[in-house]
């Protein structure tokens, strides 16, 4: 189920990931659920709501459960669109907190042509390159709860085989 509107469409192989996903144990645990993965991997919709799972003592969601709920999909996402030439590694985080969860959230993660683009060109100058994505969980009407930065490292496979070896 999309969340926000996209003329983008969820593949058969993007469906059945959504559906692995929302069972895979440490993702269904955070509370947060896969709604849409488009076929071509640019685009994913995450929700997260106050429930069993999700609740701390004062009845919003944990801090824990909000981070964790957003924390693979960017590496995931560029690791389908770059391909096997490439090397993606989650390299830092932050997390802002605006305001209490209590209701139903959503995230949404998109990587631009532009974005897929400026990173194939930078590791093809410099073998690695290290970038930050924005994301934040809004409700419906546009109000923000949280604000996410993710920082993510990408190389090219040979670079960084090499950067490796002479750590060795």
């Amino acid at each position: 189920m999309k969340l926000y509107t996209t003329e983008k469409i969820e593949s058969f192989r993007t469906r059945r990931m959504r559906w692995v996903f929302n069972y895979w144990p440490c993702i269904w645990c955070s509370g947060g659920k896969v709604q849409f993965i488009s076929g071509d991997f640019r685009e994913v919709h995450v929700s997260l709501k106050l429930n069993i799972r999700t609740r701390n003592r004062v009845a919003t969601v944990f801090g824990g459960s909000i981070y964790s709920s957003i924390d693979p999909y960017y590496m995931l996402m560029l690791m389908e669109i770059l391909g096997k030439d490439y090397v993606v590694w989650d390299k830092a985080a932050s997390v802002k907190f605006v305001r209490p969860i209590t209701k139903r959230v959503k995230c949404r993660f998109l990587i631009t042509e532009e974005k897929v683009a400026e990173i194939k060109h930078q590791i093809e100058m410099k073998g690695e390159y290290i970038f930050d994505l924005p994301l934040h969980f809004e409700d419906e009407a546009g109000k923000v709860y949280a604000t996410f930065t993710k920082t993510i490292y990408t190389a090219d496979k040979e670079f960084y085989k090499k950067k490796l070896a002479k750590r060795k």
